[in-house]
C-alpha cells in the first residue's frame, strides 16, 4: 500500500538513529501482540504537535509518525463514563457508569448509574488474562472507589495509582474541599504517598516501568493500562517545565486559534474546506485583556502545557524500555484522551482556595488548586464547539494514535474512518485472539458494542459504523452515517452533516426534519433500551 507522509517539516523523516536502532533490535515475537494503552485525562484535540498544537510533545508525535492518527474517534464526554466504555466494550450505561463514580461507601446502588463497573460487563484486563496475558495498570482508575471494585478485582494482577479522580499532583492529602476524599492504592491496599519529591506524572510513569520490568520476567505477553491524571486540574507542574512555556502564549488564544487551525489543515487531521468555529461567546477578545491579565492567563496556559509536557516525556521513557525489552515492534500502543478539553470554573479558571493570584501560593505549585477555564479550554478544543460533558464535537472526539510497527500498514498516515471507545476491547480481542465472553464468573454478559480496527491497521475500509449514540447529564447525541443530531442540557435538538460542517455550525434540523425524526426515534429506543434517566 502506498504510504502517505506528514505535511510539516518536524513530521516529515524518522530520524536515522530511530530507525538504525529499530533495524537492529533482536525482537522478541509472540504470536500475539502485547498492547498498551495510554489515556490522558482532559486532553484538547488540537493540544498535541501532530494534533496542530504548539506544545511540545516530541514522544507523542514520534508514536504519529510510526504509526497512523485517526481524525474522527469518539469517547464517551467525561472520565468515568469514558473508562467504562474503554474497559467494558459496552455504552456507559450498560457497565453500571452512566454518570459518575459513586462516592460512598458499601456500593449500594444498582442500575445504569450505580456509579461503578456493574456484574454484567467484563474488564479488558478479564479478557486478556484468560487468554494467557499479563495484566497491568498504572494510573487513575475512577469506575469504582471501593472493594471489589478496584482494578485487583477486575482482572488487573497488578495496579497502582489514584482510584479516585483529579488529584494534587504533589500532595493528594490536600483537596479541593474537606469533602473531597483521594485514595491511592498499590494492588489490594490503599496508602498516602510519601509526598517527598512526589509529583503525580512521574510516578505514573515509574509505576509503568515497573510493570514492564514484571512483564519482561513473565515470558508471555503484556496488557498494560497507563492512564494519566495530566493535563487535568489542578495546575500543578514542576517549575523547569512552566519556564520553557513562559511567555509562549501571549499572542492569545484569538491568534493560536488560527495558528493551530491552519497546522491543522496543513497536516490534514481537518479538511482545508472546514470553517474554524467562532470563539465561545463567553470568552473575551484577547485584545481587550488588560497586561496583567494577559501575563496571569499566559501563566495559566503554560502550567497546562507543562502538565502535557511531563506526561509527552514520560511516554517517552516508556517507549524507550520496551526497545530496551526487545519487544517494541510487536506492541500495540493506543494514546487517546478521555473526554475535550474542560471549561470548568468559568472562563478565567478558578482557584478553589482563593489564594492564586494573592501571593500566598505559587502558581503551579501544590499549595494552588486552579483550572484554566474555559477560554484556553476553546483554544485547546481548535477547530470545534463546546467542551468536556457536553456531546458536540468539542466534548466527544479525540486524538487517536496507533503505533504497531508489525501490525501497521502505511506509517504516518491519517484515516478518516470513525470509531469510537467501545472499539477499544474488541480490538484487543481480535489481536489476542480471544472470543469475548457471554458469560464471566457464572454471569451473562452483555454483548460487547465495539468492533476491531485492525482492518483500518492494515490499511483497509472497514465496514461503516451503525448509528452511535451517547448521553451524559442530560446532553444526548446520536450520529448516524455523516448525520450529527445532538442536545445540549435538554434543549431543542440540533442537526448537522459533518461531511459539509465538521464544526457544528450549520444547524439544518428545520430542513430536514424527516432525517431529524428518524434519529430521534432511534435515540429514544436506545436510551429505553440502556436505561437513560
Amino acid at each position: 500500500m502506498k504510504t502517505s507522509h506528514l505535511k510539516l517539516s518536524q513530521f516529515v523523516l524518522l530520524s536515522v538513529a530511530t530507525s538504525a536502532c529499530a533495524i537492529a533490535q533482536d525482537e522478541k515475537q509472540h504470536d500475539k501482540p502485547n498492547i498498551l494503552v495510554i489515556l490522558a485525562d482532559d486532553m484538547g484535540y488540537s493540544d498535541i504537535g501532530c494534533y496542530g498544537g504548539e506544545i511540545n510533545t516530541p514522544n507523542i508525535d514520534q508514536l504519529a509518525r510510526e504509526g497512523i492518527r485517526f481524525s474522527q474517534f469518539y469517547n464517551a464526554a467525561r472520565c468515568c463514563p469514558t473508562r467504562a466504555s474503554l474497559l467494558t466494550g459496552l455504552y456507559p450505561h450498560e457497565a453500571g457508569m452512566g454518570g459518575m463514580v459513586s462516592t460512598h461507601t458499601g456500593n449500594k446502588n444498582t442500575g445504569p448509574y450505580q456509579g461503578y463497573l456493574n456484574d454484567e460487563c467484563v474488564t479488558i484486563a478479564e479478557v486478556l488474562r484468560d487468554a494467557g496475558y499479563y495484566i497491568a495498570a498504572a494510573g487513575k482508575w475512577h469506575v469504582g472507589e471501593d472493594r471489589p471494585n478496584w482494578p485487583i478485582d477486575r482482572g488487573f494482577e497488578n495496579y497502582h495509582g489514584l482510584i479516585s479522580g483529579a488529584s494534587n499532583y504533589f500532595d493528594m492529602t490536600k483537596t479541593k474541599s474537606p469533602n473531597v476524599k483521594r485514595v491511592f492504592v498499590k494492588d489490594s491496599t490503599a496508602y498516602v504517598p510519601d509526598q517527598a519529591n512526589f509529583y503525580m506524572t512521574d510516578f505514573i510513569t515509574k509505576s509503568a516501568l515497573e510493570y514492564l520490568k514484571v512483564a519482561q520476567s513473565k515470558e508471555k505477553p503484556f496488557f498494560l493500562y497507563l492512564a494519566y491524571t495530566a493535563p487535568h486540574w489542578p495546575l500543578h507542574a514542576l517549575p523547569e517545565d512552566i519556564q520553557k512555556y513562559r511567555g509562549r502564549f501571549l499572542k492569545g488564544w484569538d491568534v493560536l486559534r488560527e495558528e493551530r487551525f491552519d497546522r491543522m489543515k496543513e497536516l490534514e487531521i481537518v479538511d482545508s474546506i472546514m470553517t474554524l468555529s467562532e470563539r465561545d461567546d463567553r470568552v473575551h477578545a484577547w485584545e481587550t485583556l488588560s497586561d496583567d491579565q494577559k501575563d496571569k492567563m499566559d501563566l495559566l496556559m503554560s502550567i497546562y502545557a507543562a502538565q502535557l509536557d511531563r506526561m509527552d516525556q514520560g511516554i517517552g521513557r516508556v517507549m524507550d524500555e520496551l526497545k530496551q525489552m526487545g519487544v517494541s515492534d510487536n506492541t500495540l500502543v493506543l494514546f487517546l484522551s478521555d473526554n475535550g478539553a474542560c471549561e470548568e470554573e468559568g472562563i478565567w479558571g478558578k482557584d478553589f482556595w482563593g489564594n492564586f493570584w494573592d501571593g500566598k501560593a505559587v502558581p503551579g505549585s501544590g499549595d494552588s488548586y486552579h483550572s484554566y477555564g474555559r477560554s484556553w479550554a476553546n483554544l485547546s478544543n481548535t477547530p470545534f464547539r463546546m467542551f468536556k460533558s457536553w456531546v458536540h464535537e468539542g466534548g466527544i472526539i479525540t486524538p487517536l494514535i496507533a503505533r504497531w510497527p508489525n501490525g501497521i500498514d502505511g506509517v504516518g498516515r491519517i484515516t478518516k474512518q470513525p470509531g469510537t471507545i467501545m472499539d477499544i476491547m474488541a480490538t484487543c480481542c481480535d489481536l489476542a485472539q480471544v472470543e469475548y465472553p457471554e458469560y464471566h464468573n457464572g454471569k451473562k454478559i452483555k454483548p460487547s458494542r465495539g468492533r476491531s480496527l485492525a482492518p483500518i491497521f492494515n490499511g483497509e475500509t472497514r465496514e461503516k459504523p451503525g448509528i452511535l449514540f451517547w448521553e451524559h447529564q442530560g446532553n444526548a447525541a446520536v450520529r448516524a452515517g455523516d448525520w450529527k443530531l445532538v442536545s445540549k442540557d435538554g434543549e431543542e435538538w440540533e442537526l448537522y452533516n459533518l461531511n459539509e460542517d465538521p464544526s457544528e455550525l450549520n444547524n439544518m434540523i428545520e430542513k430536514n426534519q424527516r432525517q431529524g425524526d428518524q434519529m430521534i426515534e432511534a435515540y429514544q429506543k436506545w436510551s429505553s433500551s440502556v436505561g437513560v434517566k
